[in-house]
């Protein structure tokens, strides 16, 4: 498990999954095994027995409930969950409705720690000292040109009364630009959106073409919306970990696996 000891506060624990975590035979994972290792997403086609497998070495690890640890059900959109005390008092069909459709959640809870999932989009993971506020968020391309994790920060602050300047953010591992590789649809959409198109993307060496094509940054992209919501820069702390690069032993990666395969899972917790 690669935690983050980046926020310095004795009682919030913060991190990113890996292939191996819980697995005695992670050294033999091969390439190609789409689900091997750990995996604690229930909607990426794992079998539910792994998955629960999964669930229970995290939660022991955790020191907490499987009611707990919370995952939404990601669809690229740019909704932003709140979780209170009310929602441990709802059905379990209610629970799922409203964690269907979200890429981001937010809580002040204790004890409960909240995640998403990812296998090369960007997990960013949020702290605010002051209010025990907590935020998790999945920004991929599409969340990242809807700029979520700027409505996250929006929502922190009306929910809890955030500083933005007094939040900590982590970005984990994620595909890095050398790898990321897009169509020119793609660079339209973050310049419709306003990003410096400038700024984040590059012509690197295509794969697959025999010339050079569009490279997209998501950390500098991410990194640029947080500045634009008032962190300061000294409060992000980018892991630097390529999915794409590591994906055999370490991380998981879609670009490399596949849709069917699994994912990451970044999940911070105020204890």
């Amino acid at each position: 498990m690669l935690e983050y000891p980046f926020f310095a506060q004795g009682n919030v624990v913060a991190f990113s999954t890996m292939r191996d975590d819980g697995d005695t035979d992670a050294a033999t994972l091969r390439p190609d095994a789409a689900y091997a290792g750990f995996n604690a997403t229930h909607y990426c086609g794992d079998s539910t027995e792994h998955v629960a497998q999964c669930r229970q070495w995290l939660t022991s690890k955790l020191g907490i409930a499987n009611d707990r640890l919370l995952l939404p059900r990601q669809t690229h959109s740019d909704r932003v969950g709140l979780i209170s005390s009310s929602f441990f008092s709802l059905s379990p069909d209610e629970q799922t409705a409203l964690l269907d459709d979200t890429d981001a959640l937010i809580t002040a809870e204790r004890g409960v720690c909240i995640g998403i999932s990812t296998a090369d989009c960007v997990p960013i993971l949020l702290y605010d000292a002051a209010h025990g506020a907590i935020a998790a968020v999945h920004a991929g391309w599409r969340g990242t040109v809807a700029r979520i994790v700027e409505k996250t920060i929006a929502e922190l602050s009306a929910a809890f009364g955030t500083k933005p300047s007094e939040l900590k953010a982590v970005i984990g591992p994620c595909i890095m630009q050398e790898s990321f590789e897009v169509g020119e649809e793609v660079v339209a959409a973050f310049a419709a959106a306003g990003f410096d198109t400038r700024a984040i993307c590059r012509l690197l060496p295509s794969p697959t073409l025999p010339r050079l094509t569009p490279h997209i940054d998501l950390v500098a992209a991410n990194t640029s919306s947080m500045l634009s919501a008032g962190l300061s820069l000294q409060n992000i702390c980018a892991c630097g970990i390529c999915t794409y690069t590591h994906y055999a032993r370490f991380f998981f990666s879609a670009r490399r696996l596949g849709i069917c395969s699994g994912r990451i899972y970044s999940g911070i917790m105020v204890k």
